[in-house]
């Protein structure tokens, strides 16, 4: 989908920068413009195709349908919708934005925040060509069990209010005035949509200037064999040290891989290299910084606990498991 953009930052960074291939800083700048004009796309195209949908459709059923009786199918719907986009966590936020517009339940937009970054087709194939079809099926079934499970924990705690974005109640009825004029319906939801989008969007640009940065900087200079040391082994806490190294880093589950690949093959356990993964891509430093202007910081601290202690867990069954 983005592959455009990849040669466009490649031949900005390389040929026209003339920085060389390889290097710490041409591969931390490469990364920042590429998710950086990523993100801002995703942001401004999801944000106003949705608020402009969510104008026409009945929300309050949509809303009614993923809450009450419904809800665990709500979560378990979004957590294999998350599976289905080929987002990592911080292209995931503008759609996560997009259902809290939509005024889908809270826990059901953390479901899908949360499966969206741990795992789609291409993740899902790679990580069957390099570790078989038992460790695959296990991951993928632990990554919707997490987002399922931390989706109806946040959602059960009623923290609606530590959402901070407005959510504006666009007109989504049909005007019962058969003299309303259609073409000027379409025209003046368009343009509340283009205006709420821009609102949006200047609150969140510079929370992912900022996030991508470090994310940046950290995925050009931080080399494997810092987390080989420090989370190698088969010491009890080498799950939990994965975790909090994870933390401040960001990539995808796909560009992840290759390393997880490598840490295994150095003697890093199974379940600890994959708790690292997990984390690196479901509750990065990045994201935060993102998510910060759009939850509050407790609601994130929530988030990141429920999510890096079921990480933590996963790892330790794995290693048991698997070793």
């Amino acid at each position: 989908m983005f592959d455009w953009l990849i040669n466009l930052s490649s031949i900005l960074v390389f040929d026209k920068f003339g920085f060389e291939k390889g290097s710490h800083f041409g591969e931390a700048l490469h990364f920042f413009i590429y998710d950086t004009i990523k993100i801002f796309i995703l942001i401004i195209a999801i944000i106003y195709i949705v608020t402009f949908l969510r104008s026409y459709l009945p929300v309050e059923k949509v809303r009614d349908y993923l809450s009450g009786k419904h809800k665990i199918v709500g979560h378990i719907f979004a957590s294999l919708f998350g599976m289905t986009t080929p987002f990592c966590s911080c292209s995931a936020i503008p759609l996560f934005v997009g259902f809290l517009q939509a005024r889908i339940p809270l826990g059901v937009t953390f479901s899908y925040l949360i499966s969206a970054p741990l795992g789609d087709a291409v993740v899902i194939a790679m990580m069957f060509s390099i570790f078989g079809i038992k460790i695959t099926i296990l991951y993928v079934g632990f990554a919707l069990l997490i987002a399922i499970i931390a989706g109806l924990i946040i959602g059960a705690m009623n923290l609606e209010k530590e959402v901070l974005i407005e959510v504006k109640p666009l007109n989504n009825c049909c005007n019962n005035n058969l003299e309303n004029n259609i073409t000027n319906s379409f025209k003046s939801r368009a343009i509340e949509s283009w205006e709420y989008t821009k609102d949006i969007f200047k609150k969140l640009y510079i929370y992912v200037v900022i996030g991508i940065s470090i994310g940046a900087f950290i995925h050009g200079y931080i080399p494997s064999d810092f987390i080989e040391k420090y989370a190698g082994g088969d010491v009890w806490y080498a799950p939990i040290v994965a975790v909090i190294m994870a933390t401040p880093m960001y990539s995808n589950a796909a560009g992840i891989l290759p390393l997880i690949e490598v840490l295994i093959q150095k003697g890093v356990l199974t379940g600890t290299a994959l708790s690292f993964m997990m984390a690196v891509v479901a509750v990065s430093l990045p994201e935060a910084m993102i998510l910060k202007r759009v939850i509050s910081l407790k609601l994130i601290a929530i988030f990141f606990l429920i999510v890096a202690t079921a990480i933590i867990c996963v790892g330790y069954i794995f290693n048991y498991l698997i070793g």
